[in-house]
């Protein structure tokens, strides 16, 4: 596995207040830093959904695609998300296919959907992570100071920030 690699969990989906934008709040293990991620709600119902674990008649978009990597015994071994540009953050998924390390790009909140689901691994890069200090948006001691991520989320323009065109 890389270097440089920050676990986190998702904490959960906030609604940025002035936008109405859903934004998933990625935290890490020891609940020190907070990332924020803003997303659209199809995507924030999709990991909200797999969060909570929410059996659905057919098998929706994300459902499927374990459904899929379940069928051909792949693994999803972690996501990691190693870019942020233009104000757009980057994913890989990483999958064991008999053995050997495939990486497929992702949309962070598609791969942190499908994670959920199959209870894999989340990380950040160091990069992102010094991208986001300097744009002010990761919230350091965290579970000190729950006001701050509210208070960085609230003076955010949804364009500010990794809003992704759909």
């Amino acid at each position: 596995m890389e270097r440089g690699l920050m676990e986190v969990k998702v904490m959960g989906i906030v609604v940025d207040p002035k936008a109405s934008n859903p934004v998933v709040v990625l935290v890490d293990l020891s609940g020190q830093k907070a990332l924020p991620i803003w997303i659209g709600v199809f995507e924030a119902e999709a990991i909200s959904r797999g969060i909570e674990e929410v059996v659905t008649l057919r098998p929706m978009t994300h459902d499927l695609m374990k459904q899929i990597l379940d069928t051909f015994q792949v693994t999803l071994t972690r996501v990691v998300i190693h870019d942020l540009r233009d104000n757009t953050f980057y994913a890989h998924l990483y999958l064991d296919v008999d053995g050997e390390e495939l990486i497929v790009d992702s949309r962070p909140s598609d791969a942190i959907a499908l994670a959920v689901r199959v209870k894999a691994p989340i990380f950040v890069t160091e990069s992102v992570i010094e991208a986001t200090k300097q744009m002010g948006i990761l919230a350091s001691n965290f579970l000190e100071e729950r006001d701050e991520l509210k208070t960085i989320i609230e003076n955010m323009k949804p364009e500010d920030f990794g809003k992704y065109k759909m």
